[in-house]
């Protein structure tokens, strides 16, 4: 066997041995880590439908109260081209988007913080220290 072929998790040797496809199974989502993946992405869909509650029924009309629109989202401007056609860019929506991602991304940094505080996750910002 070449270097390669041992540095990776399952090797065809573990499948050598008498286990069931289910026991195989189980050894493939424990060693890429699939379930807390799975569970990850769950949580992430929940916090992203949070998010978005939050913006659209608290933030923007909290904003609105003080726009002449009345609604971030409502923001816009007209623009008439040569030819006399009008666009509307609807920036507001785009302010309400922005909103959105900054919220959902500091969710994950507070989230990341907490977890590689009690070592759940791997701090990647602090340097590594060696072992003498």
């Amino acid at each position: 066997m070449t270097d390669k072929e041992s540095s990776y998790p399952l090797s065809p040797q573990d499948h050598t041995e008498n286990k069931t496809f289910i026991q195989q199974f189980i050894d493939f989502l424990k060693t890429f880590g699939v379930i807390g993946l799975a569970i990850g992405f769950i949580i992430g869909v929940a916090s992203t439908d949070l998010v978005n509650s939050l913006v659209e029924d608290i933030i923007n009309p909290l904003i609105g109260l003080v726009l002449p629109s009345g609604s971030l989202e409502n923001l816009s401007a007209n623009v008439t081209s040569i030819s006399g056609v009008e666009s509307e860019f609807k920036y507001g929506n785009l302010i309400s988007k922005i909103l959105n991602f900054l919220i959902i991304a500091l969710v994950v940094f507070i989230a990341y913080k907490v977890l590689s505080k009690y070592k759940i996750v791997e701090d990647k910002t602090k340097p590594e220290t060696k072992d003498k």
